[in-house]
């Protein structure tokens, strides 16, 4: 399986700056990280072993020195840095982690102009070579993550995101962060796959496990920060009237969404938050993923902007629809944006007189 980041990866360790690789755990990264050549010296920062080799900097020679979840080590900034001005124009250094490195670095910069950032995301339509509708289906119903799709059942997928989300609180949000109350965080986190499909009412979760607005934002931005999660924020322009405070939320394994329709919602937002991850890091576009709600009702699941610019509406629906009145309502407002009405189970394939495009989820995923 061709992860499609692997070769800007090994393009950028050619260019002898160090490579961040940041992504869920259990995403693949170890896995994509000791494929790239036939040796190299892995070294991870919760093996205690390992600790030890990496804080006395015993490094055996290979072509590629790689340092996993090292952010969890107070210092890992300035020691990164010692390391590549020591090392960096003769060894090739990968840095991977379960949390957002790019974020993480915050502070003193240290390591400002040293290294190029990736993000590996969950496998996605393309990615596995899929061109079917039923091949869609067949994803949607299981997870993006290597594990459980691998495994091809629907029961493996659903025990591997109960415990996966356990580890995450238990471990990964323990060990990242400094939070005591990990019994009531894996409430809120178990309560957010509800939320999936409308706007997340901050207000409303700290009411329901009697928390303040603060603290629960504190949690959220850091279960984000861990990849557990991500956020999506409004789209407005001063053309047109648009709802700017609620952002809706979303899980990288769509899997812990049981209702179909936020589900497939869920399903399409990993896809397309994974293309515009790739534009940014890859291509250097300054792209972004948002969605649209206005007071009259009118909505669009998605909107991908450039440069703060619509340039596509998508509207995900479960089955063939009418065109949602929000979608015609932006496509009017944008004409030379692209607009599309995608659907899981719907068979119709025809662009509208207005110029929407409606079609087969595989259809619209074989464009991106």
């Amino acid at each position: 399986m061709q992860r499609e980041i692997k070769k800007q990866i090994l393009t950028d360790l050619n260019s002898f700056k160090m490579l961040f690789v940041a992504g869920p755990r259990q995403v693949g990264k170890t896995t994509l990280s000791k494929s790239l050549f036939k040796t190299s010296n892995y070294l991870n920062w919760d093996i205690d072993s390992h600790r030890t080799k990496i804080l006395n900097q015993e490094f055996k020679k290979s072509p590629l020195l790689i340092f996993d979840e090292i952010h969890k080590f107070t210092r890992w900034r300035n020691y990164l840095k010692g390391i590549y001005d020591k090392h960096g124009k003769t060894q090739k250094i990968l840095v991977t982690g379960s949390a957002n490195l790019d974020t993480l670095r915050k502070g003193g910069d240290s390591l400002q102009g040293r290294y190029y950032f990736l993000r590996l995301m969950p496998l996605t339509f393309s990615e596995l070579k899929m061109k079917t509708q039923k091949d869609a289906q067949y994803l949607y119903n299981l997870s993006g993550f290597p594990e459980p799709f691998l495994k091809s059942s629907k029961v493996n997928a659903n025990r591997w995101s109960r415990f996966y989300r356990q580890k995450t609180v238990r471990e990964e949000l323990q060990s990242n962060e400094q939070f005591n109350n990990l019994g009531t965080i894996e409430i809120m986190y178990n309560r957010l796959p509800s939320c999936v499909g409308g706007t997340l009412s901050i207000n409303s979760i700290a009411e329901d496990i009697q928390t303040s607005n603060k603290t629960l934002s504190n949690w959220l931005n850091a279960l984000e920060r861990l990849y557990a999660l991500f956020r999506i924020s409004p789209f407005y322009t001063n053309q047109i009237k648009a709802l700017k405070k609620s952002q809706k939320i979303f899980f990288f394994d769509w899997n812990v969404v049981t209702e179909d329709g936020p589900r497939f919602e869920n399903f399409v937002a990993v896809h397309l938050l994974k293309w515009v991850y790739f534009q940014q890091d890859v291509m250097g576009r300054n792209v972004d993923l948002r969605y649209y709600r206005d007071k009259y009702n009118r909505e669009v699941d998605f909107v991908i902007t450039e440069n703060l610019q619509p340039i596509h509406f998508i509207e995900a629906k479960l089955s063939d629809s009418n065109i949602t009145k929000g979608l015609k309502y932006l496509k009017a407002k944008f004409p030379k944006s692209k607009a599309s009405l995608v659907y899981l189970k719907g068979k119709k394939d025809f662009i509208s007189s207005d110029g929407i495009e409606c079609m087969p989820i595989n259809k619209f995923l074989l464009k991106m």
